[in-house]
């Protein structure tokens, strides 16, 4: 465990949920930073976030230390009880280290070196960037490392920079020695036989910079890992600084999600708390379900501990090309999304909205008109709000599903020169979680090499990169009892996204019952599936079930054939099986495959049918399109977070719902019998009346923090 993990715990356990944002007070007068402060207290603000972009106050000119501005503010927001989560500014270097140090700015793939004034401005690989912000990382933590007002550390910001320029290619071919050992191992694992492009030394691999053709799949993979690990290695440095002067206190720094440059896997043990910076689109019709499923990731990342939601908009955002406002209303219930699903810190970019620069129009917790707006009230309700959900902080969200998900998979299987580029395996996870979303089903957000032991069904909608160790790991969940589930295009490759050959998923058709020999991309307007003998997928929804985007000619080597392909290239093919291996263990579990994108409802009643197998049960009785008691149904979320079941209306409508036994209401006080009605946009936290004893000093379900 690493010396910081339990500081986070203690921070919460001092102060109940954290609540606050990020805070530019440089961008201010002394005046306004006690207002600020004072407005800070009576939202109920306990944590901000301060110095993400402060670089060039504290070192205006080369070597200059100029903090006591700073110490100024620490000493303003302690005065008011706020916590400080301090961070090093080291995403944005002063303008002068990139006129001084060109070769400190970054390099695109066409060979562009970019400028300041902007953000993000620096490589990764540049030494004379990190030598500059390991010096400033170092004088800020031994300046502030025992103020009162600093609780937490946050090391740069969003990493995600990249760069193709020598320095860089140095720092790969580096990477690559060490992957390899020697340039014929590359060549092996690059398969550089192909297109002449065997390499004599390391010294003659570059980036995959601008190319006239396809660049080689193994190359940009592998492009990709370094890229990560590079910025991994940037962040450590700069934490280590920190950790060898305060021993104590959480250091993290913000992800985004399912961000397409960083393995976040790979990241998390690194991190004392995990947090995200996370920005649903108001006009996104799945926008709920989405921000569940990245939820889930965060709170995942490891192993199910309580994480932070480090950024999100109180209103609009001015990033996006038409940037439709966000209510308080649902501001509000988005945060209480967050803590429903293991949150124990909610955040805002940022506090007071800025007057210059390029997020003058973002929206903020204290916006350009003032304290008496509907944004700074729906900010003081959510304070409060928090306040009542203290014993909450440190709960679990105990899942009995995992959804398998590997960054380095979804890199590979979206290179360029594959069957179709319409299969996009995000989408695929994202429609695979929605139905979970809709039923009130907890999952895990699990990467390959997870102990897959407590779960009862385990479901994989795209892994197109798998070694043996993974498929070993699904065989054993099947013979322990749990469900499998696979989807389509999945066990093409190995580690160097090389495709193995044989009849695929060459490692699990012996599982699955079912084995391959063609990918055939479906017509535009898709294709039949024909529901065979008494299967799920008969009468699963309104219209007939359909298949689209990519179907595979499979046949059964002892699948059930639960659809069949209807006419066009795959006619009479089996679609969608179901498998029970028969390995001799006693309570053996069943394999499903669905060789295609099946329609919303086909894939629905599958992973209902096959959760119903493994004895998986939602959080509150009834599903969508069965015999639910709900109204309207698929807009009202459910999750249990310890004891406390939690209910979110995205709807526009009041929702009735059956919770049988009695219970009180956290967010009113309210108690409630049998049945409560969530308003439109609004949620309820419910705690069982036998465990109402319990509430103040925190959940006492101890088995759900383990």
């Amino acid at each position: 465990m690493m010396p910081g993990t339990d500081g986070f715990a203690a921070l919460v356990a001092d102060g109940g949920i954290c609540f606050g944002g990020d805070y530019n007070p440089e961008q201010w007068s002394r005046e306004v930073w006690r207002e600020d402060a004072r407005l800070m207290r009576e939202a109920g603000v306990n944590l901000v976030t301060v110095g993400v972009f402060s670089w060039a106050m504290y070192e205006p000119t080369p070597g200059a230390r100029e903090f006591d501005w700073l110490d100024e503010v620490l000493e303003v927001l302690h005065g008011q009880g706020i916590g400080v989560d301090l961070a090093t500014p080291t995403a944005s270097p002063p303008a002068w280290l990139g006129v001084r140090h060109p070769e400190t700015l970054p390099v695109d793939a066409d060979g562009v070196r970019l400028v300041a004034g902007s953000r993000n401005h620096f490589s990764p690989a540049s030494q004379v960037y990190r030598d500059a912000a390991l010096a400033i990382t170092r004088d800020l933590a031994r300046r502030y490392a025992t103020h009162p007002a600093v609780r937490m550390w946050h090391v740069g910001n969003e990493f995600g920079q990249v760069c193709h320029g020598d320095e860089a290619a140095g720092r790969f071919r580096a990477w690559l020695r060490d992957r390899y050992g020697d340039v014929d191992g590359l060549n092996e694992a690059w398969g550089t036989a192909f297109w002449s492009q065997r390499y004599a030394s390391f010294d003659e691999v570059l980036p995959p910079r601008r190319m006239p053709y396809h660049p080689n799949p193994t190359q940009s993979l592998d492009w990709r890992r370094y890229s990560s690990d590079l910025l991994l290695g940037v962040y450590r440095e700069q934490r280590d600084a920190i950790r060898a002067i305060d021993v104590s206190r959480p250091i993290t720094t913000n992800f985004m999600g399912f961000f397409p440059l960083v393995d976040y896997t790979s990241w998390a043990d690194d991190l004392d708390v995990v947090a995200d910076d996370a920005y649903p689109d108001p006009g996104d019709p799945h926008a709920p379900s989405s921000s569940a499923l990245r939820q889930d990731l965060m709170r995942s990342l490891r192993g199910g501990e309580p994480w932070i939601l480090m950024e999100q908009a109180a209103g609009a955002v001015s990033w996006r090309p038409h940037n439709l406002p966000k209510s308080p209303a649902r501001s509000r219930l988005e945060s209480l999304q967050a803590v429903a699903r293991g949150a124990d810190g909610i955040c805002f970019f940022q506090w007071r909205a800025s007057r210059a620069g390029a997020e003058r129009f973002h929206s903020a917790m204290l916006p350009h008109a003032g304290p008496e707006t509907r944004v700074h009230q729906g900010i003081r309700r959510l304070g409060a709000d928090l306040a009542r959900l203290r014993s909450v902080t440190g709960a679990r969200v105990r899942a009995r599903v995992a959804l398998l998900w590997d960054w380095s998979s979804w890199w590979a299987a979206t290179e360029v020169a594959r069957p179709t580029d319409r299969l996009d395996p995000l989408e695929q996870l994202r429609a695979w979680h929605r139905v979970l979303w809709a039923d009130g089903v907890a999952a895990d957000v699990v990467h390959p090499g997870t102990d897959l032991s407590r779960y009862d069904a385990v479901l994989v909608p795209n892994l197109y990169l798998m070694e043996p160790a993974d498929a070993e790991a699904l065989t054993a969940a099947v013979e322990r009892g749990a469900s499998l589930v696979v989807g389509p295009f999945s066990g093409v490759a190995d580690a160097n996204a090389q495709v193995r050959p044989g009849r695929f998923p060459v490692l699990l058709a012996g599982l699955l019952g079912v084995s391959g020999e063609e990918w055939a991309p479906l017509p535009d307007d898709g294709v039949d599936l024909i529901p065979s003998g008494a299967s799920p997928v008969d009468g699963a929804g309104p219209a007939r079930p359909r298949a689209a985007v990519l179907g595979e000619l499979l046949r059964a080597d002892g699948a059930d054939v639960l659809a069949t392909f209807g006419p066009g290239h795959l006619e009479g093919a089996p679609a969608i099986t179901r498998h029970a291996p028969h390995t001799g263990a006693p309570d053996e579990g069943s394999a499903w495959y669905l060789g295609t994108v099946p329609d919303d409802d086909t894939l629905a009643a599958v992973l209902r049918a096959a959760l119903d197998a493994a004895g998986v049960e939602p959080a509150l009785p009834g599903r969508p399109g069965r015999d639910t008691r709900r109204t309207p149904g698929d807009d009202v979320e459910a999750v249990r977070r310890g004891d406390v079941l939690f209910l979110l209306n995205h709807s526009g409508e009041p929702a009735r719902l059956d919770v049988p036994g009695n219970w009180t209401d956290l967010l009113t006080g309210t108690p409630v019998s049998d049945e409560v009605t969530v308003g439109p946009t609004d949620a309820a936290a419910l705690l069982p009346a036998e465990a109402g004893h319990r509430a103040p000093a925190g959940l006492a379900n101890q088995g759900d923090r383990q």
